[in-house]
């Protein structure tokens, strides 16, 4: 049996299939429709989906009538949504946050867990808590409309000049350079306290507040506010669900910066690479069938393998920089290793050729990527952290001199290790790279530039290279 999961309508929209109770692909709308943030199915995905057989059921990541009820409560309005296309099978409509949910245990490996889902807003809900049991999810709490962490940080992140729903990851690098103690009471007193309490209507976002303060430090504060924030739930959690085990789940969780914290609290900590609203297609599936599945975030359009590990070894050795696409896609928002620019961590300049090739702010990081069974020997991992495949934490460099490509201002890196038994040429790469070189680590980004998607297919590659002359290995 076909099954889809359908998350679109909103933004980032994605779709992914099932045979029977085995994921056997996702994408983001992105990568095929070459829109970013694209929020509807493009033909483009639902003919490639359609090679894996016709749905016979087709798992929605959210109820449209409860949204739309609060949308008119909000003020916002009543859009209409075009179900149409997607549903000329059997369909079958899934609560928002038991998306999420579902998303993140039943690809977890956890017997019993607390679950927590941190966004901006569902049909009504904004944050809760399960425990998850088996094959059981059970709500313990949750936080409703206008109360909104996840609504509160994408407001702060406009107020900073960027864009929100997208580019919340840019608040999270200049947060860095700020002071956060300026402007952390004063976030309390006049935007959201700890309790929770929003007192704006941040879907109308706060551009007029503290016009006189810098970026820097409104971004600062508002990263520790979050933080706090963060500390609460998890503390809230703890209490309601006695368990060693926490899945983070909802697009806070990319806070990547916040989430070490969570070790502070529970032993095991699992993040799917596509927390977001992108993995609500996979979590609407879950939803319905309640099976626990083997999840690698390699899963979306396949490109071939053709050019050697030795190749991109020595062209990096004199070039410092290039792109790989090959093999499956990676689902989310991150690159881990099939369509990345990828770099020499200890060129001076390395971080300023990537921000110039990808055309971003200067004062972005990058990520080392780097074999799991050196991770420890560079990063300072905390005690019960065992491995970090999806870049989902900022930990402390203990050589920054020695890798200036990618540590941040403060020495932190959002390190991303590799298991030979979950992505085995990356692995067999980087072993090459510090054979040659002496560390076996790697600048790795998304092979992209800012405001455009991660690239996907053959086509994509040829266009890219010849527009921003970087050779692209396959």
């Amino acid at each position: 049996m076909i099954t889809w999961g359908i998350s679109a309508n909103s933004h980032n929209a994605a779709l992914s299939v099932f045979s029977n109770d085995t994921l056997v692909f996702a994408s983001e709308s992105e990568r095929f429709s070459k829109i970013k943030n694209d929020p509807d199915i493009p033909e483009s995905l639902i003919h490639h989906a359609l090679a894996y057989g016709k749905p016979e059921l087709v798992c929605w990541y959210e109820n449209p009538l409860k949204k739309k009820l609060r949308q008119v409560t909000a003020g916002q309005g009543f859009g209409i949504q075009n179900f149409k296309k997607y549903f000329e099978c059997k369909h079958k409509f899934i609560d928002h946050h038991y998306s999420h949910a579902s998303a993140g245990h039943f690809t977890s490996k956890f017997h019993h867990s607390a679950v927590v889902v941190i966004d901006a807003i569902g049909e009504f809900t904004t944050l809760s808590i399960w425990e998850a049991y088996k094959k059981e999810l059970k709500l313990k709490y949750k936080l409703t409309y206008p109360n909104s962490i996840g609504l509160w940080y994408s407001a702060m992140t406009q107020r900073c000049g960027f864009k929100p729903n997208e580019e919340e990851y840019i608040l999270m690098a200049l947060s860095a350079f700020g002071d956060k103690n300026k402007l952390k009471d004063a976030i309390i007193d006049e935007l959201i306290d700890l309790n929770f309490n929003c007192k704006r209507n941040f879907h109308k976002g706060c551009l007029d507040w503290r016009p006189e303060e810098s970026v820097e430090d409104i971004a600062a504060a508002t990263q520790e506010v979050y933080e706090l924030l963060f500390k609460t739930i998890l503390t809230k959690a703890k209490r309601l669900i006695k368990s060693d085990n926490l899945t983070l789940v909802g697009g806070c969780a990319l806070n990547c910066v916040a989430n070490i914290n969570a070790y502070d609290y529970y032993k095991n900590v699992w993040i799917i690479p596509a927390p977001g609203d992108a993995g609500s297609a996979i979590g609407a599936v879950l939803a319905h069938k309640k099976v626990k599945i083997n999840f690698t975030p390699y899963i979306g359009y396949k490109i071939l393998h053709k050019d050697t590990n030795a190749d991109i070894v020595n062209y990096l050795t004199k070039h410092r920089i290039c792109g790989v696409a090959r093999g499956r896609a990676e689902f989310g928002p991150r690159a881990l290793g099939a369509r990345s620019l990828i770099g020499d961590a200890t060129f001076r300049n390395i971080k300023d050729v990537a921000n110039r090739i990808k055309k971003r702010e200067p004062f972005r990081p990058f990520s080392p990527v780097v074999p799991i069974e050196y991770a420890s020997k560079y990063f300072d991992m905390h005690e019960d952290m065992v491995e970090s495949p999806f870049m989902q934490y900022a930990v402390k460099c203990k050589m920054p001199e020695k890798f200036p490509g990618i540590v941040h201002v403060d020495n932190t890196s959002r390190v991303q290790t590799v298991k030979k038994s979950d992505a085995p040429r990356l692995h067999d790469l980087l072993l090459r790279w510090g054979k040659q070189t002496g560390h076996p680590i790697l600048l790795n980004t998304s092979l992209n530039i800012k405001g455009e998607p991660i690239l996907n297919d053959e086509d994509d590659c040829i266009r890219w290279s010849k527009e921003n002359k970087v050779k692209i290995f396959s």
